[in-house]
């Protein structure tokens, strides 16, 4: 389970290492052109994905960090549960680490920085974070995971 907490830990200091980089080199809502699709901005969500709730009136805040506090504490059993299943431990440890990581800029700054910023045509996709990237490439190995899983199950029966 210590080298999966380990993946983890790589994750939040990745995280928040860039996340200072960014805020120590650009204002808030600075934009520097990285390629033509491509900005690095420093921009903070004090919303969820895709800016959910973040024109609530400030109990998201609250409400977030105690959403990402329970599920980590979930990932953290689960890893405990299932430390040899390689797949599903590096999901949930990539998961874990991009929670910690928007965790702490929630508790520090009251939103999530954000600086990764594509766009096409003047249509830009929410900014987002190496934080974000870890949660999203852990869903994805939790579902490519569950898939194989479900086939080995199916073939087996047969």
């Amino acid at each position: 389970m210590l080298k999966w907490l380990g993946v983890s830990v790589v994750i939040v200091l990745i995280d928040q290492a860039t996340k200072y980089f960014i805020a120590q080199s650009f204002s808030v809502n600075e934009a520097v052109q990285i390629m033509p699709f491509f900005n690095l901005v420093r921009v903070y969500n004090p919303g969820a994905a895709f800016s959910l709730l973040s024109h609530a009136s400030g109990w998201q805040r609250e409400f977030f960090i105690l959403i990402a506090v329970v599920a980590s504490a979930w990932v953290v059993y689960l890893l405990w549960r299932h430390p040899g299943q390689a797949l599903f431990a590096c999901a949930l440890s990539l998961i874990l680490g991009g929670a910690l990581g928007n965790v702490i800029d929630r508790v520090l700054y009251g939103a999530v920085v954000d600086f990764l910023d594509f766009h096409l045509y003047g249509y830009h996709w929410p900014a987002f974070n190496v934080a974000d990237s870890a949660i999203t490439c852990g869903a994805a190995l939790l579902l490519w995971d569950s898939v194989r899983s479900h086939k080995r199950a199916a073939t087996a029966h047969d």
